[in-house]
């Protein structure tokens, strides 16, 4: 499969998470758009930016995604006014991100060698279920 195709089939897992759960889910017609998918949790929109991680190591201690488009070879950072949350599907659990707390990628950590360390993102706390608690 080549990268787009990859994309499409997150986003397909994506979209069949939420479904399975109950929640409503648009999706935007054609490409012009920046979010993938948009969301209806407890009577609120949010536009969602899907992404495929990947792992971040050997040890598979956590995953990574990027938090930018390539179009035409140049990088296009999401802004908060174009995007709500990015979401990423692995390994069957649903992970979100607030835009906010995103910069150019985003680690979630499963484990650590230094697991005190105040600035790991442990991947349990944006699982889907615990996110919309926030929202």
């Amino acid at each position: 499969m080549n990268t787009n195709q990859v994309g499409k089939m997150t986003e397909v897992n994506v979209l069949s998470y939420l479904v399975n759960r109950g929640y409503s889910v648009s999706l935007p017609f054609g490409d012009k758009d920046r979010y993938d998918q948009i969301w209806d949790i407890n009577n609120k929109l949010y536009k969602v930016q899907i992404k495929t991680s990947r792992w971040i190591d050997e040890e598979h201690s956590g995953i990574v995604f990027s938090c930018y488009t390539v179009c035409n070879g140049k990088r296009h950072f999401y802004q908060s006014d174009e995007v709500d949350l990015f979401a990423t599907y692995f390994d069957n659990k649903l992970y979100v991100i607030p835009i906010d707390e995103c910069s150019t990628e985003k680690k979630l950590r499963f484990s650590s060698k230094q697991p005190n360390q105040p600035s790991i993102n442990w991947a349990k706390d944006y699982e889907f279920e615990e996110v919309i608690k926030r929202l």
